[in-house]
């Protein structure tokens, strides 16, 4: 026999003698361990809340009331110790869970598949705990293993295109847990990049990119395909060998990216657990040693240390609440859930019907469900989930009126759409108008110019920008305007062109748009006051320079046409006549057709607007002009944006594209506030914050006091405003969970995070609190501090909840930040799901917090 043939011969001795050792039920408590005599790895990983497990080696039962992650390891015949720096992070994968092996190396069975157990070489700990990539696939829920999917696991060689003279070939390759795809360079098989599916918005196929066009001559369009990430990361542009490959991969990712985009938040939390394990597994060999567990530990804010690693998966603050409201401490009933929602979020209608449709959706256990009862692990799910959330799920979707006229509305707007980059060099993209469109942005600019062959160029004139033709920019407008909205769409035009070009410009809308493109009124008549968005569904309207006035293209004007006064007749009279020959002269007739309710005038004044203007123009202001309005007649402005549309557009100073702060014009119910969509920062977060809401249609209606011409509201005197004195917001900031690193922040840094809570609203009410950070704890800091603020004009508020690396020595770091209209809040205990610079989702990164409005006693409590 050899000596590897006795050494298993041995093991499996040792096996049988244990198992028959363990069948006894022995007294001492889990702390002391069991009794036996030889290496042994036992884990203990029901994270979250309190319950017990049988383990595999004796009868008895071990309950952990903390919840912590158990790693014992034997250290000498009869006795089971703690290992010398635990291994938490192996729960992530067995999750409730025993596991028992013998001396190793070997092989061990579980539930989850086959095991590899081998010695650890660190001193001082006696075994090593394998990461997933180590066990047989454990596919995500919701995968099937297609030939499809198999088909992109055996890898494919591709073809990334950056230009037309960049075109590399790249090996790419689906892996084992159908939700990560690295690519490698075929000729020094050196792996470039990996990309998590989660990271992916959608797949275009054909030739849908500017690169992928570049190359359309040389590669047919059946074998491109381009994968969009969300945020502001560069889409990746392929093309395969064959059209079977590429459509392989085109209908594998789609499938795959159904799957990440529905997964509850148990399901998003498992796999930014395989996330990290791909991203510590440096070595990239499906193992992992001590230090590669250290070094994940790391990756995901985990500072370790012994009491830290037995409170690692606790949610003690979700478990003290949940027994506050159980009485056994183990469920709560129907009845103690309604009073839950009742009491604490405040739910106060069909709570009963709200608390069955939860335990019907969050309860895992089947026999609670027959119960009619809630464990701990279903309050938990349903706290994380958009029920749990501080944000409105109803106010999700579209819940604000939508027959008013345009200029009650606040209208998501860009400036200089088709910039991806700075003002002077950047890129000029029609990336730059699909995805302010994906993002529900309703007011697009460009900018035309003369270019070569009779073809009008748009980019940013006086500059290096780069140049993209007028055709491909109105092409991508036909085709993405309405994917994500409904409602109407304001191309601003930048007229720079000669008169033979512009009439090209008119002939391609109208060609390229067809019905989409709004030539007439919508009744033929001239209109008193602007259509409203329900009205205009599905029409794309052109603003811009328009000669003469509206009924001048009409068959008359209408019976209630706007008066013109006495004066008109003289200095007025000729004046407009002047313009419009002017425009005439400098402006196509075809193309001023095509603006119907938009038509560009020049500000003179609120007072000249009111005597001259018309329902359909509309001015454009500056950012600091339009600051100096807000300072010096508030009210006007607010009595203006009440009947017309105004337009704000940054300062030409900002070449860097760098944003004005929204609030101040939205202040004084200005609606068409242009930002650079391309610039992430807190001038974005805002504008994100904002449109969140209502289905996400662009469309946010304005509250009651800015629709009224004769409003008294000036948001620099909040008493002006009608209504009850100012109510008082008390957000107790309980918890983190998750939260991710710094980016580039140095290999091993672990983030002190504080929550900052700031108020952008009317003057009187800007504001920011902080709590104090916490040292070297990213993966769950508790803060329990409370900040009050008072809100004398709420209507008007947006809160924004940032997360902060502190840092005594230099600026705090950003690590995450979320946005949303008072009008958006839900009150009681709720979880704040984070967004990234960029703002796109981080899951599962959150903070629990519990909100209270006090709201001024009525006439009747006085």
């Amino acid at each position: 026999m050899t000596q590897q043939e006795t050494d298993t011969a041995a093991s499996v001795e040792k096996a049988e003698l244990w198992h028959r050792c363990c069948a006894t039920p022995v007294s001492a408590p889990a702390e002391d361990g069991c009794r036996a005599g030889h290496w042994a790895i036992w884990i203990y990983a029901k994270a979250n809340l309190a319950s017990g497990l049988s383990s595999p080696c004796c009868t008895q039962k071990h309950t952990y009331p903390t919840m912590a992650i158990r790693t014992w390891a034997w250290k000498r015949p009869g006795w089971m110790g703690r290992v010398d720096g635990e291994l938490p992070c192996a729960t992530l994968v067995v999750k409730g869970v025993c596991f028992w092996f013998v001396s190793p190396p070997s092989r061990i069975e579980g539930p989850c598949g086959i095991l590899e157990v081998r010695e650890n070489k660190v001193p001082g700990h006696s075994a090593w705990i394998p990461p997933p990539s180590v066990m047989q696939p454990m596919l995500p829920p919701g995968i099937q293993l297609t030939d499809t999917l198999e088909q992109m696991q055996q890898g494919t060689l591709m073809r990334k295109v950056k230009s037309k003279s960049w075109k590399k070939q790249r090996y790419f390759k689906l892996q084992e847990d159908c939700m990560t795809i690295w690519y490698q360079s075929k000729r020094t098989g050196k792996t470039e990049s990996a990309f998590s599916i989660s990271d992916v918005e959608t797949v275009r196929e054909g030739h849908q990119s500017e690169v992928l066009q570049s190359v359309a001559e040389e590669f047919p369009p059946e074998r491109c395909f381009t994968i969009v990430f969300y945020g502001r990361r560069g889409n990746l542009d392929l093309i395969a060998g064959s059209a079977e490959e590429a459509q392989c991969w085109v209908q594998g990712l789609r499938q795959l990216i159904e799957v990440a985009t529905t997964m509850d938040q148990k399901e998003k939390i498992d796999q930014w657990i395989r996330d990290w394990f791909q991203k510590a597994d440096k070595n990239k060999d499906g193992r992992m040693n001590f230090k590669e567990v250290q070094r994940l530990l790391k990756m995901m804010n985990v500072d370790m240390n012994e009491d830290h690693a037995l409170r690692l998966f606790q949610r003690e603050e979700v478990l003290s609440l949940f027994q506050e409201f159980s009485e056994d401490g183990k469920k709560l009933t129907l009845l103690e859930l309604v009073d839950f929602l009742r009491q604490e979020q405040l739910e106060d209608e069909g709570t009963e019907e709200l608390a069955m449709e939860l335990i019907d959706k969050y309860e895992p256990s089947e026999t609670a469900r027959a119960r009619h009862v809630l464990s701990a692990d279903g309050f938990l799910m349903y706290l994380c989930s958009p029920e749990g959330s501080i944000f409105n799920p109803q106010h999700r979707a579209l819940w604000q009126d939508m027959s008013q006229p345009l200029c009650h509305y606040f209208i998501s707007s860009s400036h200089n759409t088709y910039l991806i980059e700075d003002q002077i060099r950047g890129q000029s993209s029609i990336e730059g108008y699909i995805r302010a469109l994906k993002r529900g942005c309703r007011c697009l600019e460009v900018d035309c110019w003369d270019g070569p062959n009779g073809e009008p160029m748009v980019y940013h004139g006086h500059t290096f920008t780069s140049k993209i033709p007028f055709r491909e920019v109105v092409s991508t407008l036909g085709k993405y305007a309405f994917k994500t909205s409904d409602y109407p769409v304001i191309l601003s035009l930048e007229n720079h062109c000669s008169m033979e070009q512009q009439e090209v410009l008119a002939q391609q809308l109208k060609d390229i748009l067809g019905e989409q493109l709004l030539t007439t009124t919508i009744d033929g008549h001239v209109p008193t006051q602007l259509p409203s968005p329900e009205e205009l569904k599905h029409k794309i309207l052109l603003k811009g320079k328009k000669i003469g006035r509206l009924e001048d293209t009409l068959d008359g004007p209408g019976d209630e046409a706007p008066d013109v006064s006495d004066n008109d007749n003289g200095a007025e009279a000729e004046e407009e006549k002047r313009r419009a020959k002017k425009d005439k002269e400098s402006l196509a007739q075809a193309l001023s057709d095509c603006v119907i309710y938009c038509k560009n005038v020049p500000f003179r004044g609120f007072q000249e607007a009111r005597s001259h203007s018309r329902p359909s123009e509309i001015s454009s202001l500056s950012e600091a002009k339009a600051r100096k309005l807000i300072r010096d007649e508030g009210n006007e402005f607010v009595r203006h944006n009440a009947w017309q549309l105004t337009r704000i557009y940054p300062s030409g100073m900002r070449t860097d594209s760098s944003n004005y702060s929204p609030q101040e014009m939205w202040n004084v119910g200005c609606q068409i506030v242009a930002l650079n969509f391309q610039t992430a920062g807190t001038e974005m977060d805002l504008c994100d914050g904002l449109f969140s809401q209502n289905g996400c249609c662009g469309y946010v209606l304005k509250p009651p006091f800015m629709r009224d011409e004769e409003t008294l509201f000036n948001p620099s005197d909040p008493s002006s405003r009608e209504g009850p004195g100012p109510i008082t917001l008390t957000i107790q900031v309980i918890s983190g969970q998750q939260l991710p690193k710094v980016a580039n922040s140095k290999e091993g840094a672990i983030i002190d995070p504080l929550v900052r809570v700031e108020i952008y609203g009317v003057p009187a009410d800007q504001a920011h609190q902080e709590t104090k950070y916490i040292e070297n704890n990213g993966f769950n800091p508790r803060w329990d501090e409370t900040l009050q603020f008072q809100l004398h004009v709420p209507e008007l508020a947006l809160i924004r909840f940032v997360v902060e690396d502190y840092d005594k020595t230099s600026r705090n770091d950003f690590v995450g930040q979320f946005t949303l209209a008072f009008a958006n809040i839900k009150p009681g205990y709720r979880h704040i799901h984070l967004l990234s610079k960029d703002g796109t989702s981080i899951p599962p990164s959150s903070l629990f917090v519990h909100i209270c409005i006090t709201k001024p006693p009525g006439p009747e409590q006085d």
